[in-house]
């Protein structure tokens, strides 16, 4: 669902650089913790990338409109799954 979404690092399209350390299904996880828990950047927990590589991801996927487009999708996801229209119709 997100994935599509999702820039292709220029290292696979043959640009130069190296691979990413980090798979972006770890740095949608530590946004999506953040998010639910209300922390701070430099509060994520251990199990996930560091705080200043996540951040980095959310700041590039924000530039180009990914998150909006992310937050778009999973909201009209839950409202398929609640029996609704995907998009709002108030407002």
């Amino acid at each position: 669902m997100v994935r599509p979404l999702l820039p292709v690092p220029g290292w696979m399209r043959g640009r130069g650089g190296q691979p990413e350390a980090y798979c972006h299904r770890a740095i949608l996880d530590a946004i999506r913790y953040l998010v639910d828990n209300g922390i701070k950047w430099r509060a994520m927990p251990v199990d996930f990338p560091p705080w200043d590589r996540v951040y980095a991801f959310f700041r590039r996927w924000r530039d180009h409109v990914l998150v909006r487009e992310f937050h778009d999708r999973l909201r009209a996801r839950v409202r398929e799954k609640l029996g609704r229209d995907a998009e709002p119709t108030a407002g």
